[in-house]
C-alpha cells in the first residue's frame, strides 16, 4: 500500500524557493522516503503565496493546505518540538510538524521532525492507513 504524506512547511521571509524545494527533498532521501508519496504541501496562514512555499508544492505537483495558528496549537500536544517562542511571535508552538500533522488527521503520525535548513523548517507526517 502506498504511504501517504504532507510535509510541514515553515518559511521566513526571505526564504528562496530553491532552499525549500532543496531542503524537502533532502529530508524526504534522508528518511528513505518517496516523492511520489507526498499529497500536500501544509503551511500557516498568510504563508501559502510565498514563493518558496509555491516552489515546493510546485515540485511534487501537490496543493497547499493552509491552516491558521489557533488550529496549529490545537496539534501542540503531538509536537515533537513545540516551541515558547515561536508561540510569543505568532501564537502557536510549531508550524511544520503542527501543519503536517493537522493535515493527516488525528491519526497521522510525525515521519520526519522538524529539520531546519536556513530559513526553511521541514516536518513530514504519515496520514493513518485504512485497511
Amino acid at each position: 500500500m502506498k504511504r501517504e504524506l504532507v510535509i510541514g512547511l515553515g518559511v521566513s521571509q526571505t526564504a528562496s524557493g530553491r532552499e525549500a524545494a532543496d531542503a524537502a527533498m533532502q529530508a524526504l532521501s534522508a528518511a528513505g522516503l518517496q516523492d511520489e508519496a507526498v499529497l500536500a504541501i501544509a503551511t500557516i496562514f498568510g504563508r501559502a503565496e510565498h514563493p518558496a512555499v509555491q516552489a515546493v508544492a510546485s515540485y511534487f505537483g501537490v496543493s497547499v493546505i493552509v491552516f491558521d495558528a489557533t488550529r496549529l496549537e490545537q496539534e501542540t500536544p503531538r509536537l515533537a518540538n513545540p516551541s515558547d517562542g515561536l508561540f510569543e511571535r505568532i501564537g502557536c508552538h510549531g508550524v511544520a510538524e503542527a501543519a503536517a500533522l493537522a493535515a493527516t488527521g488525528p491519526a497521522g503520525a510525525l515521519v520526519i521532525e522538524k529539520t531546519k535548513s536556513g530559513g526553511v523548517t521541514i516536518a513530514v507526517a504519515e496520514a493513518a492507513r485504512s485497511t
